[in-house]
C-alpha cells in the first residue's frame, strides 16, 4: 500500500467517524424527544387532563401536518408512553436509555416484562453493542433467565478467576444448529463452526475464536482441543471439549490435561492461566460438584440444548427460586416485580 492509499484511507476514516457520531446525536435528541412526548401524554392522563380518547386526537392533529408526522401515530404514542413509565424515576437505567436505538427499546418493552429484565437487556446491549437482530435472539433464548437461574446455582470452588462465574455460563442454547434427534461430536462441532457468528453470540462478544482441533504436543504425542478461544475481559485462553452425552468423572481428566498443556506450551507470559468448558448434553449437579472438589484447574462443566427453551417454564422456576430463598415475613419485595 502506497503513501497515498494511506492517506486515502485516513480521510475514509475521518468520514466514518464523522457519520458514527451524527448517527449517535441524532438517535440521542430522537430517544429524547420520545421520553419527552412521553413524558407529557403520562402527565397530562395522571391528572385526568386527557382521557385515552386524546391520544388518538393527538395523532389525527399530527398527521395533518404531512409525511413527517407519521410516525406519530396512536401505537407509537402509546409506546413513548410505555417507554416513559418503564424507566421514569428509575435513576440507574433512565441516564442509559439514550445509548440505544428506538428499534431495540420496542423489543425489550414487548418481550422483557420486569423492572430486573429490561435493565439486564439494556445494559447487555449496550456492553455488547447488539443488532437488532441479535438483541431479539437474546430475548428469544431468555438469556436473563438462564443467566439469573446459574447465578443461584452451584458455583465450583477452585475457580482461578473470580471473573470466570460470571462470563461462563452454566447452560447455552444452541437452536440455530438445526441438528436431527440422533448427531455425532463431530456433527455439533461443524455446526457450531458453521454458525460460529451465532456461537460466539451466544458464549459473548468478548470470545476470540483461535481455532479448531487445536494442536497441542506432548512429548511425541499430538492432543487436540475441540474448539480453542481467547477471552479479552479474562485476558485467557478458553478451550472447550464437546460432548454429546451427560458429563462423566472421567472427561475432566482430560480437560485438566489439555490446560496443563496449554498453560505451559501455548499462553503468553502476560496472560492468565487457561480456562476449560466441558459442553455436555446434560449433567447431575452432585456428580458435577463431586468432580470438580478436588481439580485444581479452572474447569466449568455447562449443558447445552439444540432448542429455544420455553421461557415461561423457566420464568416461574425463577419465581420459585426466589420464593424460596427469601426469608418469610421481611415484606421485601421480591425481584420480578414491576
Amino acid at each position: 500500500m502506497t503513501a497515498i492509499d494511506n492517506s486515502f484511507d485516513e480521510i475514509k476514516g475521518l468520514i466514518d467517524q464523522a457519520r458514527n457520531n451524527a448517527f449517535q446525536s441524532i438517535n440521542i435528541h430522537l430517544i429524547q424527544l420520545y421520553w419527552n412526548i412521553g413524558a407529557f401524554i403520562s402527565d397530562k392522563l395522571a391528572v385526568s387532563q386527557w382521557g385515552e380518547k386524546t391520544i388518538e386526537q393527538l395523532a389525527d392533529y399530527l398527521h395533518r401536518f404531512g409525511p413527517d408526522y407519521t410516525g406519530f401515530n396512536r401505537r407509537n404514542l402509546y409506546r413513548m408512553r410505555q417507554f416513559y413509565d418503564a424507566y421514569a424515576g428509575n435513576e440507574i437505567v433512565s441516564p442509559l436509555v439514550t445509548q440505544l436505538g428506538w428499534s431495540h427499546h420496542l423489543l425489550i418493552l414487548s418481550k422483557a416484562k420486569t423492572v430486573e429484565e429490561r435493565e439486564y437487556y439494556i445494559r447487555l446491549s449496550i456492553q455488547e453493542r447488539y443488532t437488532k437482530r441479535e438483541l431479539e435472539r437474546q430475548l428469544n433464548s431468555a438469556m436473563y433467565e438462564r443467566v439469573m437461574l446459574s447465578g443461584q446455582q452451584h458455583i465450583e470452588r477452585k475457580l482461578a478467576h473470580v471473573a470466570m462465574r460470571h462470563v461462563i455460563k452454566d447452560s447455552y442454547v444452541f437452536e440455530f444448529l438445526g441438528l436431527p434427534e440422533e448427531h455425532s461430536e463431530n456433527d455439533v462441532q461443524k455446526g457450531l463452526l458453521k454458525n460460529l457468528k451465532l456461537f460466539i453470540l451466544e458464549l459473548g462478544k468478548d470470545f476470540l475464536f483461535i481455532g479448531e482441533e487445536y494442536r497441542v504436543q506432548v512429548g511425541m504425542h499430538d492432543y487436540f482441543v475441540d474448539m480453542l478461544f481467547f477471552h479479552r475481559e479474562l485476558q485467557c485462553l478458553v478451550a472447550f471439549e464437546l460432548k454429546i452425552t451427560d458429563f462423566q468423572p472421567e472427561y475432566l481428566g482430560k480437560l485438566n490435561f489439555y490446560l496443563e498443556a496449554l498453560d505451559r506450551d501455548v499462553r503468553k507470559p502476560h496472560e492468565n492461566p487457561s480456562i476449560g468448558v466441558l459442553l455436555c448434553k446434560g449433567k447431575d449437579d452432585e456428580v458435577v460438584e463431586y468432580a470438580l472438589s478436588r481439580s485444581l484447574a479452572p474447569a466449568k462443566i455447562a449443558d447445552y440444548t439444540l432448542k429455544l427453551p420455553d421461557k415461561k417454564q423457566l420464568c416461574q422456576k425463577l419465581h420459585e427460586l426466589f420464593e424460596n430463598t427469601l426469608p418469610t415475613g421481611t415484606g421485601e419485595q421480591k425481584p420480578g416485580k414491576q
